[in-house]
């Protein structure tokens, strides 16, 4: 009988992997600001590799709310039902704007950057930079339901608990990325940072509550020191 709920449970890790895919193939985008011939060359010059880039994206963001699920439900089983609504909203949350973004990106890959309006091509592209600061907010919620739900029904130890605050702490800085340039620019290595900690944050998550399941650990089995 095909096992759903631990595939349900290492969707984070095709998140992850989904995602760490779908950036090597989109490729080295146009940073804030960019002219609008640059923005032109990206979308319209390498359309179908940003189209292929946006389907593996929106392939991640479906298996991250799967898992928004299946973390949700190992919280509610624990009795922590709070907890489970908080990973829940920040899920769904975190996926729609991850597919707001993609669809912006998209349309101007598909006909907008082509279409001559230099205005409605950098505005729209100003709006997904945008959006990739806002993400932080429910990213950093997510990883604190998860973190702090664990935790608190003795599913987590203390030493990941305080990886898991950590986490939180830097992916919210990643919500303070507003300088027009540089590191700590949308477009910057600190951005490029609070990403990357999610995606990894999430396959580790995942992984733990894979092996978890398989070797059927009752509810309040901590996660082991490393």
């Amino acid at each position: 009988m095909f096992d759903w709920e631990r595939t349900w449970k290492s969707s984070g890790i095709q998140f992850a992997v989904l995602a760490v895919i779908a950036l090597a193939f989109y490729g080295s985008a146009p940073k804030v600001g960019a002219s609008n011939s640059e923005l032109v060359s990206f979308f319209s010059g390498d359309r179908t590799r940003v189209l292929v880039a946006s389907v593996l994206f929106c392939l991640s963001f479906l298996n991250l709310m799967w898992f928004g699920a299946a973390l949700a439900s190992v919280l509610r089983d624990a009795g922590k039902g709070g907890w489970a609504a908080a990973a829940t909203v920040a899920s769904a949350a975190l996926g729609t704007m991850y597919f707001v973004r993609m669809t912006v990106r998209a349309s101007l890959a598909f006909s907008i950057a082509g279409s001559g309006d230099p205005g409605v091509t950098s505005g729209l592209y100003d709006v997904s930079w945008a959006l990739t600061v806002v993400i932080a907010f429910p990213a950093a919620m997510f990883v604190m339901a998860g973190a702090f739900g664990l935790w608190r029904a003795g599913i987590m130890s203390t030493r990941y608990f305080s990886v898991g605050v950590l986490t939180v702490v830097l992916v919210l800085l990643g919500g303070t990325t507003w300088a027009s340039q540089g590191f700590w620019a949308p477009d910057g290595a600190y951005a490029v940072l609070a990403q990357l900690l999610v995606f990894l944050w999430v396959a580790v998550l995942s992984g733990f509550l894979v092996r978890r399941s398989t070797v059927n650990a009752p509810a309040g089995t901590a996660l082991p020191a490393a």
